[in-house]
């Protein structure tokens, strides 16, 4: 498949527009890392080897925090349980020997996996699954460098930095409340959050909270988004 091919464009052009959307979190992880003690260094061999968002601000949400090392990472690995999932999904779609699988399992993400599925043609999932991934790899580990000079040049709490990982969890968040489920599972989230919060170390409570995904499991045919509420098909990051 020649990557002139006029059906490979929206694709490409869409993998790219994710790549660079998915970079500006990756700057404000790069500062909350640093920002949490880290070195530069270890913020940029975080992103190129766990390679997933919504773990690495949560684990250094959670050590900014105080909280302990086990509470940062027990809730990374809760973030991150989904990609299993993801795994199965390309599993099927993904051929090859095992260096290639192996490069495949390091970016298979939510956007890799989103996008490879929305095509119907199975050389445009292939092709939508490595841009994707390739693209996001690139520019999260380029946003993550980025951040983390910016953060020792620069007083974060001076520009308000130091929000800007809560503020990235909610836009990542907020796609789901579209949905009743996702809206539940919000709200039973932040109440066992703040009900422990004042009896449990720092970042358990955040570990608690993670149960409410239970309310938020999908049943067929049940889980749709409301009547009034255009559905975007943006991807978290």
């Amino acid at each position: 498949m020649s990557l002139r091919e006029p059906r490979l464009r929206p694709v490409l052009t869409t993998s790219i527009t994710l790549g660079v959307a998915v970079g500006v979190f990756a700057i404000v992880f790069g500062v909350g890392a640093v920002s949490a003690g880290g070195s530069v260094a270890q913020a940029c061999a975080m992103s190129l080897l766990i390679f997933t968002g919504a773990s690495q601000l949560s684990a250094v949400a959670v050590i900014a925090g105080g909280g302990s090392f086990g509470s940062a990472v027990g809730g990374a690995l809760i973030l991150a349980a989904r990609n299993s999932v993801f795994g199965l999904t390309m599993s099927r779609r993904l051929t090859g020997r095992l260096p290639t699988r192996l490069l495949a399992a390091q970016i298979t993400i939510d956007e890799s996996t989103a996008m490879a599925t929305a095509q119907t043609d199975p050389e445009l999932q292939r092709v939508a699954f490595w841009a994707t991934g390739i693209s996001i790899y690139v520019f999260w580990n380029l946003g993550t460098l980025v951040g983390a000079l910016a953060r020792s040049a620069i007083d974060p709490k001076k520009f308000g930095l130091d929000a800007a990982i809560p503020c990235a969890f909610v836009a990542i968040l907020f796609p789901h409340l579209r949905t009743r489920r996702g809206r539940q599972a919000m709200a039973l989230g932040a109440a066992l959050c703040l009900a422990t919060i004042p009896f449990l170390p720092i970042g358990v409570p955040v570990l608690i909270s993670a149960l409410a995904i239970l309310v938020a499991v999908p049943v067929p045919g049940d889980d749709v988004p409301d009547s009034d509420v255009q559905v975007t098909g943006e991807l978290p990051a």
